[in-house]
């Protein structure tokens, strides 16, 4: 595209305007010049409410490809790569999964998390190879991250996706987006302009970061990954979350520290297991079983009641 041509495209994102609250920012006091962030920020959840419909419908596909097997990719440019890539890294840990079922890919491969490599997003080829080079079937769901809805990078791997019959979702920042033509499922929170315009790593990205975080955590939660309110399938793989995994022993089962330790000790740090045993007294091997017949949810391994 030319470069008159992209000016042109440019002009017709909201996310590329400029802001009028902010045209005298640069004038501003240290206090004043927060506040005026803190003000857009506010407007960031009220955008989020106004989508989680389509959230919704992108958590049930998702779910599905989970309980299926598959694996949920993100991909994108920029801030919305590395959102991505952040949100994919985090779910090993938290939830327990392995690394191949939440993927995050961006412009650029892994060199982009730490340096700008902006021009990596401009080939729509390199979005189908990304794709292609793990292997992306039917039943896996892709996201699309672009706060414009016009990365080229994106616009290729979804379009690869669709040929593959994958589900695709759009997450953009811009009405009518490209992306969202594409995809099956258009999230589309409309934040407005950036306090400096064009400077989409600001509400955008807090918009897009909100999504992702939605996006995982409730498809986690849908296949079993928490007991009530608690992460009861993190991987205790540091000192920190390994404290984590007593204190949730404890406050499930209400037993003392050095109960829930020796039966973390017994499950070989497996939190599940762990309180499935002290709660019911069952060997690992029967507790085991047990889980694994209620499709890795405690509360029915328990026998409580589930929806």
């Amino acid at each position: 595209m030319s470069e008159q041509g992209l000016m042109s495209e440019l002009e017709r994102l909201v996310s590329e305007d400029r802001n009028p609250k902010t045209m005298d920012i640069d004038l501003l006091p240290t206090i004043d010049i927060l506040r005026k962030i803190n003000d857009e920020d506010r407007g960031v959840p009220a955008a989020i409410e106004k989508v989680i419909p389509e959230i919704a419908a992108a958590v049930d596909r998702i779910v599905a490809a989970f309980q299926n097997g598959a694996r949920l990719v993100y991909m994108g440019a920029g801030t919305s790569g590395r959102l991505g890539v952040l949100d994919a890294s985090e779910c090993p840990p938290t939830f327990g999964v392995p690394e191949s079922m939440v993927v995050g890919l961006i412009a650029g491969g892994p060199d982009a998390l730490v340096r700008s490599a902006e021009g990596a997003e401009d080939d729509p080829k390199q979005g189908m190879k990304a794709l292609q080079e793990i292997n992306l079937t039917a039943d896996d769901v892709v996201v699309g991250i672009a706060v414009s809805g016009r990365t080229p990078y994106v616009i290729g791997g979804l379009t690869y996706a669709r040929q593959v019959g994958a589900t695709t979702v759009a997450l953009s920042c811009n009405p009518r987006s490209i992306i969202a033509g594409l995809a099956d499922i258009a999230i589309s929170p409309l934040v407005g302009p950036e306090v400096l315009s064009g400077s989409t790593r600001l509400k955008s990205g807090t918009a897009q970061k909100l999504v992702l975080n939605m996006l995982t955590t409730a498809s986690m939660i849908r296949i079993g990954k928490s007991y009530q309110n608690l992460m009861v399938d993190l991987n205790p793989s540091n000192k920190k979350l390994v404290a984590r995994a007593v204190r949730i022993v404890m406050q499930t089962t209400g037993c003392a520290a050095q109960q829930a330790r020796q039966a973390l000790d017994q499950t070989d740090n497996d939190v599940k297991l762990a309180i499935l045993v002290t709660i019911t007294g069952m060997g690992v091997e029967e507790a085991r079983e047990a889980l694994g017949a209620a499709g890795g949810f405690l509360r029915k391994a328990i026998g409580e009641k589930t929806v």
